[in-house]
């Protein structure tokens, strides 16, 4: 057991974090383009912020959360989602007062108990994006363009925008009495999940993945008819914006938000991957959060959250490869104790330089200095010996051509600048 990770965890060794790095950057990237900086919040956080913000009625709160009580008598969980501890940090540091809208973004490891699955973890990584103090449709839009322009710098162009619209207080107090009405006759079809759900999230019930509840509730009323004349205008300008940028989208009356401070836009973003498709970014609107968990009226926000897991796997499926962009610039092979040592004088040289180098630390042979200098993907290895210390010289070997120059040893800082 010492030497193996707990169930639903990974080690991502050097063979993979490549892929990791390349993926975080490229998300930085984008991120700075709109106008986002990063917060960084704690690992955990008082177990009350996630039943709050998630839910406490919620499978995550009630079944996966990693919960425990501290020294200090005091309820904690490790964060299951990155949204919570954002706005929490939104209102403990009062970004509030400052002018807005705020914009943040994270990249945040997770943490669910389920099953583990392709893609799914019980530790995962998130990124996500929130947008504070702005209720506008044109935000919807920006943070809906940010996502999509990211998937397709990573390569992923079969993309299908679904958006939606959950309504707000308003209309969906109506909505919810016609939505109780109608799932109340249909008591003797609904799945266990569903009867549970009728009573303290109606909503829900839409989502329900069960072949036999889709199939009895193909006529069940949707949200999206029944919108208030505020949040039918909001969606339909939110349309405009997504017109005007030239993004592809449906309406999908199927998206759902079960909790009373989602309002008006849900969207997800589906990767048609090749012989199958998968969600890889779900977002939406939560005006009533910030109030929720303590912090001022009034102050709206939305964003969206995207599994790293899950993206590197659709990546994958999509025969997306990055590149490994390890190499070494130059290794020096030693042959004698006195060029041995001589290496190290020239290795911190180059490292100062911020020329990335390296030497042999195992006593080999010049052969195997040679083998390992092509493992290391060195750009440039250096020979030196007694006689090469003596004439102040070094045979260099270009391990993509072959072709070998003698250089002044004194002078390899400044002939490898030129080169590399």
């Amino acid at each position: 057991m010492l030497s193996k990770a707990p169930r639903g965890t990974k080690d991502i060794t050097p063979k993979d974090v490549y892929k990791w790095h390349y993926v975080e950057k490229k998300f930085r990237e984008i991120c700075a383009l709109y106008g986002y900086e990063e917060i960084r919040t704690p690992i955990f956080e008082h177990t009350e912020v996630f039943a709050r913000s998630v839910g406490d009625t919620t499978d995550v709160v009630q079944k996966e959360m990693y919960s425990f009580t501290d020294r200090g008598d005091r309820q904690l969980s490790l964060k299951p989602e990155g949204t919570a501890g954002v706005i929490r940090s939104f209102i403990e540091n009062k970004m509030y007062a400052d002018t807005q809208p705020t914009k943040l973004y994270y990249i945040t490891p997770c943490f669910r108990y389920e099953r583990p699955q392709a893609g799914r973890q019980r530790q995962f990584h998130q990124f996500g994006i929130e947008v504070l103090g702005s209720d506008g449709p044109s935000v919807d839009a920006e943070v809906i363009s940010l996502a999509v322009q990211f998937f397709n710098e990573m390569g992923l162009k079969n993309l299908s925008v679904n958006i939606n619209s959950v309504g707000c207080p308003t209309c969906r107090e109506e909505y919810n009495r016609k939505l109780k009405e109608y799932l109340d006759k249909k008591v003797d079809v609904l799945c266990e999940t569903c009867l549970e759900r009728k009573d303290k999230n109606p909503m829900r019930v839409i989502d329900c993945k069960n072949p036999h509840c889709k199939e009895n509730l193909q006529d069940i009323p949707f949200m999206i008819d029944h919108l208030c004349d505020d949040c039918k205008d909001h969606f339909e300008k939110l349309q405009t914006y997504l017109k005007e940028m030239d993004i592809n989208y449906v309406v999908d009356k199927t998206i759902v938000r079960g909790l009373d401070y989602y309002k008006k836009t849900a969207f997800e973003i589906i990767s048609n991957d090749i012989g199958s498709q998968s969600t890889v970014c779900g977002g939406g609107r939560y005006d009533g959060l910030v109030e929720m968990l303590g912090g001022p009226k009034g102050i709206s926000g939305i964003g969206f959250g995207l599994g790293v897991e899950r993206l590197l796997l659709t990546l994958e499926n999509n025969n997306i490869e990055i590149e490994n962009p390890k190499s070494t610039d130059i290794y020096i092979a030693t042959i004698g104790d006195a060029a041995k040592t001589k290496s190290f004088k020239l290795i911190k040289d180059l490292r100062a330089n911020h020329i990335s180098a390296d030497n042999d630390h195992l006593d080999k042979s010049l052969k195997a200095q040679f083998k390992y200098s092509d493992k290391l993907n060195a750009k440039y290895t250096v020979v030196i010996g007694d006689d090469e210390l003596a004439n102040d010289t070094a045979t260099l070997k270009n391990m993509k051509t072959s072709e070998q120059t003698t250089i002044k040893l004194s002078e390899l800082v400044d002939e490898l600048k030129k080169r590399l």
